[in-house]
């Protein structure tokens, strides 16, 4: 694989461990909980703020509760208003390196709104933790980058830069790499883009062959993706240049059905992987052992030239 330092998933005779099989619920398609953020500083004594996305009736919310370690407490909304739709309603929820809270939202099916300003649909949010517009934002609101339709996932690389994974319509689903104020095009385009003004994803699939990206993570500056419809975790090496990606890998295509929640487990060189859509207390927690890169393809053998005759 491309990407220097990048570690694979480990390729023994078995596949992940399971560490979690849960028991009870039954959700629905598109809403309930959608995301969860803990504090960075989170130790169940003087921090115990947890940070959740989650629809309700009319709209989507970001909320903070309190979390002792054993119960939840002290619901409060730090951010309403987000319209929601049946789907498309987004809600990654995660603490960047620079400690701001950063949330995505979808279009709600209601496509227009991706592209306006003052909407928070269609967009990545960056938040205080009072649920305000973050110092720096490039409009002044609470508004990161737009133009997104249902972006479901997104992590940082080792040198801070925010990598998303983006479910398309019909045609293209995307990696984007997200750049303060820039505007990813949707509803105008899904793929690649030829309107001034638009950001071209970084790579994309087609929804049947390999697509519907979900959640994301990052470990050694290799972006892995975990897929719906595509059931696999891919493997994109993060270029020598941050800015690029190199040649994708498949795993576990089809062996577990459709994979969507994706973690780095901290201090370890693990992921953890969620099943999804199985049914009532069907889907597992899995845990990916990272090993190091597989060795290179051994170079040609030199052929001799060939002679007329």
């Amino acid at each position: 694989m491309d990407g220097g330092t990048g570690r694979h998933p480990h390729q023994g005779r078995r596949g992940p461990d399971t560490v979690f099989a849960p028991t009870g619920g039954d959700f629905g398609e598109g809403g309930g909980l959608l995301g969860v953020a803990p504090s960075p500083t989170w130790n169940g004594t003087t921090d115990q703020d947890v940070y959740f996305v989650h629809t309700a009736a009319a709209e989507t919310r970001v909320v903070r509760m309190r979390f002792d370690g054993t119960s939840l407490t002290d619901y409060q909304v730090v951010l309403g208003g987000i319209a929601r739709g049946g789907d498309h309603n987004g809600g990654k929820i995660a603490f960047g390196p620079d400690g701001c809270l950063y949330v995505s939202t979808g279009d709600a099916r209601n496509k227009p709104l991706a592209q306006d300003p003052n909407s928070l649909n269609g967009k990545i949010l960056r938040l205080t933790t009072s649920g305000g517009p973050a110092p720096g934002n490039p409009f002044g609101t609470r508004v990161y980058s737009l133009g997104h339709r249902n972006p479901e996932g997104f992590a940082w690389d080792s040198r801070g830069r925010l990598w998303e994974t983006e479910i398309g319509d019909a045609t293209w689903d995307e990696v984007n790499l997200i750049t303060p104020g820039a505007n990813y095009g949707w509803p105008t385009c899904e793929g690649t883009c030829t309107t001034a003004g638009m950001t071209d994803p970084l790579h994309v699939w087609h929804p049947a062959e390999g697509g519907v990206p979900a959640q994301a993570a990052i470990a050694d500056d290799v972006l892995y993706v975990s897929t719906l419809r595509g059931e696999r975790l891919w493997a994109l090496p993060i270029d020598a240049t941050g800015t690029g990606l190199g040649t994708a890998v498949s795993y576990y295509t089809g062996a577990y059905g459709r994979l969507r929640a994706l973690a780095k487990v901290p201090d370890a060189d693990e992921l953890w992987l969620g099943t999804s859509d199985r049914g009532t207390d069907k889907d597992s927690l899995l845990k990916v052992t990272l090993g190091p890169p597989p060795a290179p393809a051994p170079a040609p053998a030199p052929q001799a030239p060939l002679t007329e005759g």
